[in-house]
């Protein structure tokens, strides 16, 4: 017997996680940073994933590490539509800066 108020789970989700729950928001916010680090390798695409060794997310400080310097150098000319990207993918203001080692 199927009920007549059934909701797909995506839209649960959705909806507990857009309570302003301090505690869902910490997990909001958690989600979020780990789709940043996930997505560094879908929104570069995967020239920039194979020179790139370690992602990892500390304090809205995006850290990234590269094998390349002149990557390196370039990505740093596009820091701030970098961190915009990003935050649009994470679907919340996760980055503020990048450090590119």
């Amino acid at each position: 017997m199927r009920k007549r108020n059934a909701k797909d789970i995506g839209t649960i989700i959705k909806e507990v996680l857009g309570e302003k729950n301090s505690q869902l928001n910490h997990l909001q916010r958690g989600v979020a940073e780990n789709r940043v680090v996930r997505g560094w390798n879908e929104v570069l695409g995967e020239g920039v994933a194979s020179y790139t060794s370690n992602v990892y997310l500390n304090r809205g400080v995006l850290i990234v590490y590269l094998k390349s310097s002149v990557l390196r150098a370039e990505l740093m000319m596009n820091k701030q539509g970098l961190i915009d990207k990003l935050n649009e993918y994470a679907e919340m203001k996760i980055v503020r800066d990048i450090i590119f080692r």
